[in-house]
């Protein structure tokens, strides 16, 4: 992701990228975590290892590099599941905090994902999140997924009670936004 998504696709910096997110993310501890879209688990680089960590995939084999990953940097608690954004298979209020990083624009049916976030999250969780934006591209070459404008992104997020705030970065196209579940 380094030599290629990074510069070429969100102009960004992948540096920049972790910095930010360390800095936003550092000060959680023992907390009940969800990470939608775990990817390879890159977020093993900027949370605490004593938070509880449930990371959520539609790939099996990412999960696994995930797994590893986690298991490596000495998080005690940890769990992967196969699961799609959109149907998330937890109960009702079950987490302190959730992340997706650069993959909320993947998500078929966004307003499914933020109502399932909101289901899932407790009241008063912290809900961050970065993701390329239409108000940003800055080349014309072009990212998959649904690109949004950060209005859009606020307005999906309001109308489901979650108080949406963007955070004060600029790293190429992404956004960085928390929403808090209200």
């Amino acid at each position: 992701m380094e030599k290629s998504i990074f510069p070429k696709k969100f102009s960004g910096s992948i540096k920049e990228h972790h910095k930010i997110l360390q800095k936003e993310l550092i000060h959680f501890q023992n907390k009940n975590i969800i990470e939608i879209a775990t990817g390879s688990g890159d977020a093993v680089k900027y949370l605490n290892n004593n938070n509880i960590y449930t990371g959520i995939d539609i790939s099996p084999g990412l999960l696994n590099i995930a797994a590893k990953k986690f298991a490596k940097s000495g998080f005690k608690e940890a769990e992967f599941y196969i699961a799609d954004a959109c149907n998330i298979p937890f109960n009702d209020d079950c987490f302190d905090f959730g992340i997706c990083n650069l993959s909320l624009n993947f998500f078929e049916n966004i307003e499914l994902f933020i109502s399932e976030l909101k289901r899932v999250l407790k009241p008063g969780a912290v809900f961050y999140c970065s993701v390329p934006i239409k108000d940003r591209l800055m080349t014309t070459t072009k990212i998959r997924g649904n690109i949004y404008h950060e209005k859009q992104l606020e307005k999906k997020f309001q109308d489901h009670n979650l108080n949406y705030s963007s955070l004060n970065y600029r790293n190429g196209t992404l956004l960085y936004f928390k929403a808090v579940n209200e």
